[in-house]
């Protein structure tokens, strides 16, 4: 008995160290890591505000999605799980991106990434409460872990040079988005796998710019397009097609292929890209601390990997 409890856990590390789902976190996170200082560096100009960069964001990704559709095969989508992608949408989308994107235009960076840390214990508790994975030592310690490594990271780079108008309100906003996202991670784990990335995002983005472009079409007509300048629409471009296309791709073949908590675990990524940059723009140093703390960060995830999972469910769906 215990041979085969032994085999079962073999096979389950080797499932969640699946290499493709591991390489497209990371890569997802490397991605939004540098969304924060270039959306906060496009928004500091005045041209684009917080709503507007939101709306950029949503719709140009639906349009890029849509095209993408295009070049695959076609997936029909009953009535019923339209309205599940419509809740996906809301949740991982519009209040995710929405709020964070608000909050950093009130705070500053280093507080956004600081608050991003608490995003693997929102996983963490929701998966628990919501699909009964087991909330164990080594889960516990890989979170204490990755986020101590995280916090070294945010805190060693020093004030950020950039300040917030409503440092208090955009905290609130930042936190609201990591919640938001912790409970499209647990909800929706097992549903995404019935249909294509392709598919789910493009209806996804589709909901949630119905639900953004009323709410940002004043804006958009009253934008000076004429005052853009290469720095505007270079970094719209790269919120929109890498921070937010590719990045949500990659998304998806880590949730497919990860369990909730480790998805969430690679959020500790974002710090240790925010620091790279830092040292090659010469902002920042490259010294001991900063070897601890991305040790900290994957010792973390090692640690959530070979944690103890939930039986997995024969699922309908």
């Amino acid at each position: 008995m215990r041979k085969v409890a032994q085999v079962e856990l073999n096979m389950r590390v080797m499932r969640d160290f699946n290499i493709k789902g591991h390489v497209a976190m990371i890569g997802a996170n490397t991605m939004w890591g540098l969304m924060a200082p270039i959306a906060k560096m496009v928004m500091a100009a005045g041209l684009v505000s917080p709503l507007l960069m939101t709306n950029f964001r949503i719709v140009g990704a639906a349009l890029l999605f849509w095209t993408a559709s295009l070049f695959v095969p076609s997936e029909k989508v009953p009535p019923r799980d339209l309205l599940l992608l419509a809740g996906a949408a809301m949740l991982s989308i519009l209040f995710n991106q929405g709020c964070y994107v608000f909050g950093v235009g009130f705070t500053s960076p280093g507080e956004a990434s600081i608050i991003t840390t608490t995003m693997p214990l929102w996983v963490m508790l929701l998966a628990a409460l919501i699909l009964g994975e087991p909330i164990t030592l080594k889960k516990v310690g890989g979170i204490a872990l990755g986020a101590s490594g995280a916090l070294i990271l945010v805190l060693g780079s020093g004030k950020s040079v950039i300040k917030g108008d409503n440092p208090m309100l955009g905290d609130l906003l930042v936190l609201t988005a990591q919640l938001s996202y912790a409970l499209y991670l647990t909800f929706y784990r097992n549903f995404i796998r019935k249909y294509s990335v392709v598919t789910l995002m493009k209806w996804m983005f589709t909901f949630a710019s119905v639900a953004i472009l009323p709410v940002a079409l004043p804006e958009l007509m009253s934008a000076r397009w004429d005052e853009f300048t290469f720095r505007e629409i270079g970094g719209v471009g790269y919120v929109v097609f890498c921070a937010t296309f590719i990045a949500y791709i990659c998304v998806m073949v880590g949730q497919k292929n990860l369990r909730p908590t480790l998805v969430g675990m690679y959020n500790y990524v974002q710090p240790i890209v925010a620091s790279c940059v830092g040292v090659y723009l010469g902002l920042d140093s490259f010294n001991a601390s900063k070897v601890l703390a991305v040790a900290l960060i994957f010792t973390g995830v090692f640690l959530v990997t070979i944690s103890k999972a939930a039986p997995q469910k024969v699922s309908a769906d």
